[in-house]
């Protein structure tokens, strides 16, 4: 079953973060930023464990976990559920979880292991501005609302 399709791959490489959400022996939940992270196939995201102690710890007591990423421009993304479970460097098959992750680090970073996300289902993520406005709302009204927002520029490449 491919939960893990096209659009949500482009989704996800226009977004620069993805926050994992864990929980806790207690209950209590986390979400935590990575910086680090890639679809690995139709059904797994891998998650780059370089400073995420309580992630993984989470993950080991309860492998419920959300994981969800947005295009800050665009204001849409995608919330992933499912079960992870942590591979470590020594592990066997990590060499094959982690090589979309080391193509991004390079030497920057040591990654200790990897989070590996089975996901069990895909939900959208829409700015309200989208289901409130659908007729004042695009995609382009968005990006230029971001840009003001964020106070950023848009670069005009000269012509060679």
């Amino acid at each position: 079953m491919t939960l893990l399709t096209e659009p949500i791959r482009e989704a996800a490489c226009r977004s620069v973060l993805c926050w994992l959400a864990t929980v806790d022996a207690e209950g209590q939940p986390n979400v935590s930023p990575k910086e680090v992270w890639a679809i690995a196939d139709e059904q797994h995201v891998v998650v780059a464990h370089i400073a995420s102690p309580m992630s993984a710890r989470n993950i080991a007591q309860h492998p419920q976990v959300c994981l969800s990423f947005v295009d800050v421009f665009v204001q849409k993304g995608f919330k992933l559920v499912g079960t992870a479970r942590e591979v470590r460097a020594g592990d066997a098959e990590f060499a094959t979880w982690a090589k979309p992750l080391l193509a991004m680090v390079g030497q920057r970073f040591t990654i200790q292991s990897v989070l590996v996300v089975h996901v069990q289902s895909v939900t959208a993520i829409l700015a309200p501005s989208y289901r409130f406005y659908p007729h004042d709302t695009t995609e382009a009204s968005q990006v230029a609302s971001g840009m003001r927002a964020y106070k950023v520029q848009a670069v005009v490449k000269d012509k060679p």
